[in-house]
């Protein structure tokens, strides 16, 4: 019986083992100490707000001016119906820009 309690109680203590290792992992300590922080965590969540809208507005540039490469192209080629179309959004978005 002695032998059973003491095999429970190793399993026990090996699971309580692996539990804190597993929390110790996961950071969760910093975690709530973050959350206790309002201000740190509203500082936080700014500067990663910053950074992905300077992501997003350097995306849409970058997409941007390969949309308007691409349309000159396409106007280079002379098609007949498309061309006349796309040269006409090009030169009012080259107009736009010269501004």
């Amino acid at each position: 019986m002695e032998e059973k309690e003491n095999y429970w109680l190793k399993m026990l203590r090996h699971q309580i083992n692996e539990l804190a290792l597993n929390m110790e992992k996961m950071k969760l300590a910093e975690y709530v100490n973050l959350l206790e922080n309002p201000r740190r965590l509203l500082y936080i969540n700014f500067i990663a707000g910053v950074a992905r809208g300077l992501g997003i507005a350097v995306g849409f540039a970058i997409l941007g001016a390969v949309i308007i490469y691409v349309l000159q192209r396409i106007v280079a080629l002379n098609l007949p119906v498309i061309g006349k179309f796309i040269a006409e959004i090009v030169t009012i978005v080259q107009t736009n820009l010269a501004r």
